[in-house]
């Protein structure tokens, strides 16, 4: 089954404890975003502290009630320049609302989650696929039909082996 619209949006409201993400591109082209990347490319930088929109609404509010939303984003360096806007204008305000980012970077070793796609787990009982072309483009969004044991197991790697967003990014130049 394909995901989309209040389908997909209806997830993030209904999970009781964890909603969980794997990232294993260096971009995604989100057409939602052009404006943006492209004022990151000019030089514009936001106050990560003073960010309010519905997203991170939804993330203070989950976090409020004790519901978690986390993410690791297996990365290599250098990083890529759509990384670089997704860590400053992205990552930083969504860590401050709540989000347990981590960064599981494979530039000078074996990457621990080879072959895993980018994926959403809900309270690790159901798992949506993230389908991707090569270059970060979505195709769609797939409900898993099977056994979430390996992406359980992914989860597991993937957070035993990275470190937090801020430990990552501290003395980068965003």
């Amino acid at each position: 089954m394909l995901l989309a619209g209040e389908e997909w949006a209806a997830r993030f409201e209904g999970f009781q404890r964890e909603a969980w993400r794997l990232e294993t591109l260096p971009q995604y082209l989100m057409p939602q975003e052009a404006e943006e990347l492209q004022a990151f490319r000019d030089g514009s930088r936001i106050d990560p502290t003073t960010v309010r929109n519905e997203y991170t609404d939804r993330l203070r509010r989950q976090a409020a009630e004790g519901r978690v939303q986390g993410r690791v984003h297996v990365v290599n360096r250098p990083l890529s320049e759509y990384l670089r806007f997704e860590f400053s204008q992205y990552y930083r305000p969504h860590r401050l609302a709540g989000e347990q980012i981590r960064i599981l970077d494979v530039t000078d070793r074996t990457n621990p989650v080879e072959g895993a796609q980018d994926f959403w787990m809900f309270d690790q009982s159901e798992v949506v696929l993230m389908n991707y072309e090569p270059d970060g483009k979505q195709i769609n969004r797939e409900v898993f039909e099977g056994d979430v044991a390996p992406f359980i197991e992914y989860q597991r790697i993937a957070v035993a082996e990275s470190v937090p967003f801020e430990e990552y990014v501290k003395g980068l130049d965003l």
